[in-house]
């Protein structure tokens, strides 16, 4: 039995904000000292390096719990099923719900009982459940949903991957220009086609690597010592994608049984322009070949680094035809990897 995304659906939130709308910011060092560049040179090299040049932030109404059921109700239209069938609701998510201009996540209940209260779904037999797993969260909620549906126990999943990084981002830190809003979601069927799921891998590093991503204090040496603000080191993180990454992909697509040749496009984490670059450049050379044209869609220009939710959001604006020069077509070979917090790793090799 095999397991095939019959719907998709994500939520790309209004306010868009600008690089240039960062030109009043006091950027610090993680040590407190003052920031080397001015700001009109520090968001030129930001931007050559990320490929950024704007971001989508929640209206101050919306909690990341809201656009998950968005992003849902878009997925469950698409597919067609009446989502009283469905046996899991898993959202991947990294922080909560964080109120605007609030410092606390509120967890409880789980996202995923929020959603699946907010669309109505009357089936206790229906499980929500969270899952925190860095930016590979949904790729590997998307691993756990084929587990249940392969073990008997599930033949319909929806899948989320909502975050709000904007509530829980330094003003006073460089890397706060990275993270962005967003959610997307998918349903997983059981399926007798050929198509769906061919094979995943996944990975935790966490001997030294634990600490690549995680949550600090303020870069500015003023701000309240018990607030605390997503923080990573840029660097280390850099290096390690770059050796990790092409690894578990190419591992990944051997374990399917098709080729590189084979493959046609790339859903990658949006997490940094040159690196998500780098990672192709280097996974196409484990196999003696150079990466071609169009292989490595991206909306990381307009949309930044949302953590869990780019590679569904991702997925699901080249399914629609959202974006320019990509397209999908049945039959097509298609990868899934992302790099986040943990470290973790983990992609999926997938036919349409």
């Amino acid at each position: 039995m095999n397991c095939k995304i019959t719907g998709t659906g994500s939520y790309i939130p209004n306010v868009v904000t600008k690089n240039a709308d960062f030109d009043q910011h006091e950027f610090y060092n993680l040590d407190g000292s003052t920031f080397p560049h001015d700001n009109e040179t520090t968001i030129r090299k930001f931007k050559a390096i990320t490929g950024i040049e704007e971001r989508r932030y929640l209206d101050e109404n919306l909690n990341t719990s809201d656009i998950a059921v968005i992003a849902s109700q878009k997925a469950i239209e698409s597919s067609g099923i009446d989502p009283e069938t469905l046996d899991y609701i898993i959202v991947a998510h990294n922080y909560g719900d964080v109120k605007s201009n609030s410092i606390q996540s509120d967890t409880v209940p789980s996202l995923a009982t929020r959603v699946k209260s907010h669309l109505r779904i009357k089936n206790p037999k229906c499980v929500g459940y969270d899952l925190l797993f860095g930016c590979p969260g949904w790729i590997e909620g998307m691993i756990q949903a084929k587990a249940f549906i392969n073990a008997g126990i599930a033949k319909k999943c929806l899948i989320i991957g909502a975050e709000a990084l904007s509530r829980v981002v330094d003003k006073h830190d460089r890397d706060s220009m990275i993270f962005s809003d967003g959610a997307g979601a998918v349903i997983l069927e059981a399926s007798d086609e050929d198509s769906g799921i061919l094979s995943h891998e996944s990975a935790t590093y966490s001997f030294q690597e634990s600490d690549y991503i995680y949550f600090g204090k303020s870069n500015h040496n003023t701000a309240p010592e018990d607030i605390r603000y997503i923080k990573m080191h840029g660097r280390k993180i850099y290096e390690f994608a770059l050796v990790n990454v092409p690894r578990a992909m190419k591992e990944c697509l051997e374990n399917s049984g098709k080729t590189i040749t084979d493959l046609k496009k790339i859903f990658i984490h949006q997490a940094n322009e040159k690196m998500d670059h780098a990672i192709i450049q280097r996974f196409y050379k484990l196999h003696g070949m150079t990466p071609p044209e169009d292989v490595m869609p991206m909306t990381i220009h307009e949309l930044g680094n949302s953590s869990v939710a780019t590679v569904p959001t991702l997925f699901d604006l080249v399914q629609r035809g959202k974006i320019d020069n990509q397209k999908l077509e049945k039959g097509d070979i298609v990868l899934f990897a992302s790099v986040g917090a943990g470290m973790n790793i983990n992609a999926i090799t997938y036919q349409i």
